[in-house]
């Protein structure tokens, strides 16, 4: 999505083949492929669920109708497969076999997925409402079943249901997680303020129309910059140190969506704007 975003578009159309290739039968994927050999089998929901909002957003860069239709049997294979693992709360399990209760910012991940698979649908014409139904299922265990999620310190539980609109409030925790001039907490009990988080922050922010704010926790991030224009994952404040050291590309794919929504592009801000709007995105739009 960074690379779409970019405007390299020739690369992430490689990309989503790449994954249409090399989908299991059941329409999952596994969790980790080195150089085209599978390095972890396990099969995790919201990492299956997301080529949804991918092949939405690529869409509607291009402005491609074909792509809509390359990539839905993927889309539905993928969604077919998540849904068909939700449990009776509402919530789905982070992995398959998990036994233990559900991870909040996943569950987000997965009704965020849900809503743009259902206007892919919409598109082409496919009636889902059994992914309706299951979006309303796990918005309804997000706000009305905390207890269903296991109880975590990092900012993704308190920004994620913004981001698929499950909440509409940021205020309530801002100062736990924001750290003026320097970025978001990754864990709101420890002084590291990590790039992807504040990126994915920005990203929420400016979707909403709040692009000065967005604008500014983006500015936190050239601390984080290396001079071949990649980004170290965070900074460790009460040390004074990069730290872990390493440079993903997970942070510089939230950079450059960030920055895209900040900018007004048009499909990132439809992609990740709030609520129901995902699901209700014009035909014609694409």
């Amino acid at each position: 999505m960074g690379l779409t975003a970019a405007g390299h578009h020739e690369e992430a159309y490689a990309a989503y083949d790449w994954l249409a290739r090399t989908q299991n039968a059941d329409g999952s994927w596994y969790a980790e492929y080195h150089d085209g050999t599978v390095a972890d089998s396990a099969r995790d929901l919201n990492f299956t669920a997301y080529i949804a909002v991918g092949a939405h957003h690529f869409a509607l860069s291009t402005k491609d109708r074909r792509i809509a239709g390359r990539w839905w049997p993927a889309v539905e294979g993928a969604l077919d497969f998540v849904t068909g693992h939700q449990r009776d709360g509402g919530e789905f399990p982070w992995r398959i076999g998990a036994k233990r209760a559900a991870l909040l910012a996943g569950n987000c991940s997965i009704a965020h997925a849900l809503a743009n698979g259902l206007a892919l649908a919409d598109e082409l014409g496919h009636a889902k409402p059994d992914w309706r139904r299951a979006r309303e299922r796990v918005l309804g265990a997000i706000t009305g079943a905390p207890e269903a999620f296991e109880p975590k310190p990092h900012a993704m539980d308190w920004y994620y249901p913004v981001l698929c609109g499950a909440r509409d409030r940021l205020a309530d925790r801002w100062d736990e997680f924001v750290v003026p001039d320097l970025g978001v907490r990754c864990e709101h009990t420890q002084p590291w303020v990590t790039g992807g988080e504040t990126a994915e922050l920005a990203l929420v922010l400016a979707a909403r129309g709040d692009r000065r704010r967005a604008r500014a926790l983006l500015r936190t991030l050239d601390r984080l910059r290396h001079d071949d224009g990649s980004y170290w994952t965070g900074y460790q404040f009460e040390n004074d140190d990069l730290w872990p050291l390493e440079r993903t590309t997970w942070t510089a794919g939230a950079v450059l969506l960030a920055s895209a929504a900040a900018d007004g592009d048009p499909a990132t801000v439809a992609v990740f704007g709030a609520g129901e709007r995902h699901s209700r995105v014009s035909p014609a739009a694409l």
